[in-house]
């Protein structure tokens, strides 16, 4: 049974740091890209970052650049996102997801993955 469950997130001051962790299951994580999402209140869910199978690379959109930090480690088919200088506007449920494709070509795009968590609340408070 497939399985990605995620731990961390709560609630962190701004300017804080925490680290969500997303574990596989069911499945070889070391041939997926693994990328995280978030969704705020009221708007979509928006692609986070992405960490390929392939080369190792990462990619990050613009909002959360020099802050956060995607990473994987395939021995314990884990993966996390360290979420440093965290902001109020990064309040959000935070998703793991992972494409059996292993590259992260448009990363954003959340209808590409196979698999997702179930999502953990990131509250920053101001």
């Amino acid at each position: 049974q497939v399985q990605l469950v995620e731990s961390g997130g709560g609630l962190v001051q701004s300017g804080g740091s925490t680290r969500l962790s997303c574990a596989a299951s069911g499945f070889t994580l070391a041939y997926y890209a693994i990328a995280w999402f978030r969704q705020a209140p009221g708007k979509e869910r928006e692609g986070v970052s992405c960490i390929a199978s392939t080369d190792f690379s990462t990619h990050y959109t613009d909002s959360v650049k020099g802050r956060f930090t995607i990473s994987r480690d395939n021995a314990k088919s884990e993966m996390y996102l360290q979420m440093n200088s965290l902001k109020p506007e990064d309040t959000a449920v935070y998703y793991c997801a992972v494409d059996r494709r292993g590259a992260c070509p448009r990363f954003w795009d959340e209808y590409q993955y196979d698999y997702w968590s179930q999502g953990t609340q990131v509250t920053v408070a101001s």
